[in-house]
């Protein structure tokens, strides 16, 4: 998928998600007065008897069981909301990957409850009872809209932190987390955890952030064992998978190859090729390098053969005259019909010669012998 279909896969899912709850609302509205009177149970059992919450606004009323229709409509829908999250990220998944769907949906669901839960029961009754007890010397005048602002806070915060143990399992499943990370990283989960705490609980005391922290805590003390257990699991699947692709043979263990190993083999294959090539180029290169420019090595060739066999010409063996001699030879030897032959002299008469010249050009004749 490209960025756009995703983008537009996400909107699809948004909008899916966002119509069930507004559905969901319709059948709220008519649960919202005794969802209202729940959720006010902890703040009103503590003010003085008879003393109910306020407004200052004349649509306060309308707009506080609104949301709380809608509020009642998102823990209602909570398992739908999360099967259009899995829908979004599935496309990313392996085949193998997708069965988790079910536990999916139904582990995040569970703990996105189980953390309102622990919320209502556990941190207002404490932090309402921390607020009233400094206005004892005043009369309270709660307004609805700023309490269940409060409420809103702090149930969505901490039905969110729940969400660890679900979000550890399915990371540690896809092998993105192990618990000996999870372990050597536990001092950054302490300050995470009470930065979260801080940021939930509206108190500034430590009391009400360190009884939000210390469950977090204790919900990473569990994804740990969480991971430890899904990752042993892993392993074993692994080892396994590996015997019993070395049992198969070489085809039912190139199947389970994992992608790293498919990659680094295509890598291999075309670094070989590509190394094929430039050896084969290196080779036409040396051959065409080793060739003569003419054909006078292949008329040496010619005539080594020749003298090797025994069927050399008379004149071309190593007892007849040799190259040089035939040169020196081919000066001497000029034809007869060739005007500008010198005269060969016989030895030992060029000075009687030279004198009858010069007899004969003085007399005017040679003198008789």
């Amino acid at each position: 998928m490209t960025f756009l279909e995703h983008l537009e896969d996400l909107r699809k899912r948004l909008f899916n998600a966002f119509l069930v709850i507004i559905l969901g609302a319709i059948p709220g509205w008519y649960f919202s007065k005794p969802i209202y009177n729940i959720l006010a149970r902890p703040v009103t059992d503590v003010l003085p008897e008879g003393t109910k919450l306020a407004f200052t606004t004349l649509t306060a009323p309308f707009m506080l069981y609104m949301k709380v229709a809608f509020l009642t409509s998102l823990f209602a829908t909570s398992p739908f909301v999360f099967l259009q999250l899995w829908y979004f990220i599935a496309p990313g998944l392996y085949h193998k990957e997708r069965k988790y769907v079910v536990p999916f949906v139904f582990f995040t669901s569970f703990f996105f409850i189980l953390g309102a839960l622990f919320g209502y029961f556990m941190v207002f009754p404490w932090a309402v009872r921390f607020f009233i007890s400094l206005a004892s010397d005043f009369q309270p005048v709660i307004t609805v809209d700023q309490y269940f602002s409060f409420v809103l806070r702090v149930l969505l915060g901490i039905a969110l932190v729940f969400e660890l143990p679900t979000l550890i399992f399915f990371l540690s499943k896809l092998g993105i987390v192990t618990a000996r990370w999870m372990i050597r990283n536990f001092k950054y989960a302490v300050l995470a955890a009470f930065v979260i705490a801080a940021v939930i609980t509206p108190t500034p005391d430590m009391i009400t952030q360190t009884l939000v922290a210390v469950p977090m805590l204790a919900l990473y003390g569990f994804s740990i064992l969480i991971a430890l257990v899904v990752g042993r699991s892993r392993e074993k699947a692994m080892r396994s998978r590996d015997e019993e692709g070395g049992a198969g043979g070489d085809g039912a263990g190139e199947r389970k190859k994992s992608r790293k190993e498919k990659k680094a083999e295509k890598a291999a294959q075309k670094a070989s090729r590509k190394k094929g090539k430039t050896e084969r180029a290196d080779d036409g290169g040396g051959r065409k390098t080793h060739e003569e420019p003419d054909g006078k090595s292949k008329n040496a060739q010619a005539e080594t053969d020749k003298r090797s066999n025994g069927d050399e010409e008379p004149g071309l063996s190593g007892d007849g005259p040799s190259e040089t001699d035939k040169s020196e030879s081919a000066k001497t030897d000029i034809g007869p019909d060739d005007k500008a032959k010198p005269e060969i002299e016989p030895e030992g008469e060029p000075e009687v010669n030279k004198d009858r010249d010069k007899g004969g050009s003085e007399d005017g004749g040679y003198p008789d012998e």
